[in-house]
């Protein structure tokens, strides 16, 4: 013992740790709704409008022609009233549905003529 101390010294014990096992993530194939964050037919799903404007440069011959040349199920007489809607109103919205085939007929037809707005999501 060494001199100027009093008691034992403490003894020093070597303890084994057991050796942890490291794993990986826990995968669950539980499915977790998460909450809406808007309302249905938002984002690119849902109905897109094709709406076409009114101009001083098309005929109405023209137009209805055009809207019914172009777009499934409107006939010529569909198309002279879409005309007229347009007129009168300064727009109508003559088709909507999905995304790819709303720009595809906004597209022919904006390429016949007829003035467009921007699609619009609704």
């Amino acid at each position: 013992m060494p001199s100027g101390r009093t008691g034992a010294m403490p003894t020093r014990r070597t303890v084994a740790i057991p050796a942890r096992r490291i794993v990986g993530p826990v995968i669950s194939s539980e499915t977790i709704e998460l909450p809406r964050t808007a309302g249905p037919g938002s984002g690119v799903g849902g109905n897109w409008r094709v709406i076409v404007l009114n101009d001083n440069h098309n005929t109405f011959d023209h137009v209805a022609g055009t809207l019914a040349s172009v777009l499934p199920g409107v006939s010529i007489d569909g198309g002279f009233a879409f005309a007229n809607e347009i007129h009168n109103s300064g727009r109508a919205i003559v088709w909507s549905g999905a995304l790819e085939h709303a720009e595809h007929y906004w597209e022919q037809l904006g390429t016949a003529g007829l003035t467009m707005a921007p699609l619009e999501q609704g």
